[in-house]
């Protein structure tokens, strides 16, 4: 019996649960010195991997390089942006995680990896060494796929696709719409974050347009034929928005040619649309850090072996969330979530030089149609040893006709949970 299954029965045996006061060392089981482990990016799964590399082994090095003191969360900027709730919802503070586990935060921005040395160059010239490096960098947007669009135009026509200011200026234009305007959103092609997220989206400003702004229209540019959730939100949008939103597949003229910032209007295959609120998802890939570190092949991702999620590229270093490389698993906070503890696990087992066990992992995510409903997807994903990726296990989402209410109310416990999971408090 190896020194990690050794050290879960004798937790099992004597009743413990996997936190901190209770934890015996799988350090202490192996006989070896601590690892020292780095963690890049505080968002869902970054946190999470250093949070359980802590609760497995109170003894190994953990830090984690993130330069904010508080994270903003994108599962939630929807109801901001249609004034269900408030931007300070997002906010997730480190304090409780770092401080109670004894998790080391560097607040600094790292700027480079020397991968020959291991080490993590901060934006200061300090220099930290690892064992084995954990990255979480998120996404960033290919500002070159869209003729017209680029950073710089984002600043007039928002993505909101990572919360904070977006999510407000968004959020703004909205509320000083005229009644009778059109508010029209652009929906990338696969993969990019949140596969679900433009239509919760357009379902939560439909939402908002009917209490507010009743003879409104949302147009929705889509460059898939198909999305997440199509049958559930497409009754919802039927039961509660009658004719206000539209869908436009890429088969249908859906596919974004261009975009004219001064017009605030959008150009597809065959017709031009003009908006008097614009909101246009960009194509996305792999956050810079990620990129700029050779860590991401022609597809713009990161490559990786999903039973320990590290990287194809470089031994040492294990990359999850949105920038991996995980299909058919989705980029969400939840899947982020299930492959950091994956990676974790891993991690320990690997510096104890064992091999880490083949994973399971799961996603489960909500999207709210209105304030008080909700609809909801879930799957579960198996390693294939043979194939070196994961293959779908089960699956299943919300039928068309549910109790879309009874939906919300889990929702909105699911939200509460998964904060304190990740973040504490």
């Amino acid at each position: 019996m190896n020194a990690r299954r050794r050290f879960l029965r004798v937790l099992a045996m004597s009743g413990l649960t996997l936190g901190l006061d209770a934890c015996v060392s799988s350090r202490y089981l192996r006989g070896t010195s601590p690892g020292r482990v780095v963690v890049i990016g505080g968002g869902y799964g970054g946190v999470t991997a250093a949070r359980y590399l802590k609760l497995m082994d109170p003894w190994l090095s953990v830090t984690l390089v993130e330069p904010r003191d508080t994270y903003l969360s994108c599962p939630g900027s929807n109801e901001v942006i249609a004034g269900i709730a408030e931007l300070s919802m997002l906010e997730r503070p480190y304090a409780a995680v770092c401080g109670r586990l004894g998790i080391d935060k560097v607040n600094a921005a790292a700027i480079r990896l020397d991968r020959m040395r291991r080490r993590v160059i901060l934006a200061d010239g300090t220099e930290i060494p690892y064992d084995r490096m954990i990255l979480s960098p998120g996404i960033n947007f290919r500002w070159n796929a869209i003729p017209g669009y680029d950073e710089a135009a984002s600043h007039t026509i928002p993505h909101a696709w990572k919360a904070g200011p977006q999510t407000d200026l968004l959020a703004r234009q909205l509320r000083t719409m005229p009644d009778g305007g059109l508010v029209v959103v652009t929906a990338p092609a696969n993969p990019y974050r949140c596969p679900p997220g433009p239509y919760e989206r357009a379902s939560l400003i439909a939402w908002y347009l009917k209490c507010h702004k009743p003879r409104s229209k949302i147009l929705v540019l889509d460059a898939k034929t198909r999305f997440s959730k199509q049958p559930a939100f497409e009754r919802a949008w039927r039961d509660l928005y009658p004719g206000m939103i539209d869908w436009v597949s890429s088969e249908k003229q859906g596919r974004l040619e261009r975009v004219d910032i001064r017009n605030r209007s959008v150009e597809t295959e065959f017709d031009s649309f003009k908006a008097d609120v614009l909101n246009v998802i960009p194509p996305q890939k792999a956050g810079a850090l990620a990129e700029q570190s050779g860590l991401t092949d022609e597809s713009g991702w990161c490559p990786v072996d999903p039973l320990s999620f590290v990287s194809s590229l470089d031994p040492a270093i294990h990359i999850i969330g949105d920038a991996c490389q995980a299909a058919p698993m989705p980029k969400s906070a939840f899947s982020a979530n299930s492959q950091a503890k994956v990676c974790a696990a891993a991690v320990v087992s690997i510096l104890a030089g064992e091999r880490p066990p083949e994973p399971l992992l799961i996603n489960h995510c909500y999207s709210f149609v209105a304030a008080e409903e909700a609809i909801s997807i879930s799957g579960v994903y198996a390693y294939s040893a043979a194939e070196k990726q994961l293959t779908s296990r089960s699956g299943g989402e919300t039928p068309p006709a549910s109790d879309r209410r009874r939906e919300a109310v889990y929702a909105k416990a699911w939200q509460r949970n998964f904060r304190a999971g990740v973040f504490g408090g």
